[in-house]
């Protein structure tokens, strides 16, 4: 397939343009700004544009067979000065789904959205929590526009885990450099716990939904469920320091309480559909191999 990713200079898709590129599919990327040149991205074709500014046009999509959308916004994405609700409703809930319809309307036949799972596993939230609110207005604007033509799908992701080879990933260097007690920080993770997956599980299931994916399906991703300590707990096996982190219940200023929708204090654990996961064909139990990754990485850059 002619495969554009949207949100293709980032992690999670800069990692699924590379692992589709290497399954044989004609990749290119979009985003507000060009890929790291330290990465591999860099060969791959690159369309610059900003959907939130309606920078893209039928012409700019004609001829491609499917779009994968990764550049769902959250807290780090919201100019200063500008309001966090009012952002992500604007971005996730309204210039998503347009984008989705232009599209549709430029002849793309897949349309592949990651989205978020906590519009599934924090329902309680999407009246109090904009941030849930506007990732269902997305995934919920998108599936409205499935059908026969235009078969599109949402894969409801967990915390996910990874780099891009080359791209500075500022919160996992943090997470190594804690790991090291470099940072000054407490040894502990706040209480509670998530489900957790790598971006290489994600990129595969990306690539299952191009080619498996049932039209107007949202699927619920996942592989490992961690404690929040346990979380951490990996980055201090992976470089070595033998200390062993309780949960308290405290804000941690490397995981806040900001970016924890579903609380603090509160336990995700869930195992995906078994048939999902067969039909999208992504790897389980990777979360481990991801965090070594990352390490080895962070020491290469050091190296350098």
């Amino acid at each position: 397939m002619r495969v554009l990713i949207v949100g293709g200079t980032g992690t999670i898709g800069g990692h699924a343009a590379l692992h589709l590129q290497s399954i044989g599919h004609d990749v290119s990327i979009a985003g507000r700004h060009p890929p790291p040149e330290t990465t591999a991205l860099i060969q791959l074709p690159y369309l610059q544009g900003d959907f939130v500014q309606e920078g893209f046009t039928k012409d700019h999509l004609t001829g491609f067979d499917a779009v994968v959308f990764a550049a769902g916004h959250d807290i780090r994405h919201v100019p200063k000065g500008e309001n966090f609700d009012q952002h992500v409703l604007r971005v996730n809930g309204e210039a998503i789904p347009r984008f989705a319809r232009l599209a549709r309307d430029a002849g793309v036949k897949h349309f592949v959205y990651i989205g978020s799972f906590y519009p599934r596993i924090a329902k309680d939230s999407i009246d109090s929590n904009a941030y849930v609110r506007s990732r269902k207005l997305a995934a919920d604007g998108i599936l409205g526009l499935a059908g026969k033509e235009f078969n599109a799908c949402v894969l409801e992701a967990p915390f996910v885990v990874g780099i891009v080879p080359g791209m500075s990933t500022p919160m996992f260097e943090a997470y190594i450099r804690y790991a090291k007690g470099e940072l000054g920080i407490p040894f502990f993770g706040p209480l509670g716990g998530s489900n957790f997956m790598s971006t290489l599980s994600l990129s595969e299931a990306i690539a299952g939904a191009l080619i498996h994916g049932e039209s107007g399906k949202a699927y619920l991703l996942g592989d490992e469920n961690l404690s929040f300590a346990g979380y951490f707990q990996k980055f201090f096996d992976a470089v070595g320091n033998n200390a062993a982190l309780p949960s308290l219940d405290q804000e941690h200023p490397l995981l806040p309480d900001a970016v924890i929708y579903s609380g603090r204090g509160n336990t995700v654990s869930y195992e995906p559909d078994p048939a999902d996961v067969a039909r999208l064909g992504y790897r389980r139990h990777d979360v481990s191999r991801a965090v070594l990754e990352i390490n080895l990485g962070k020491r290469g850059k050091m190296n350098r």
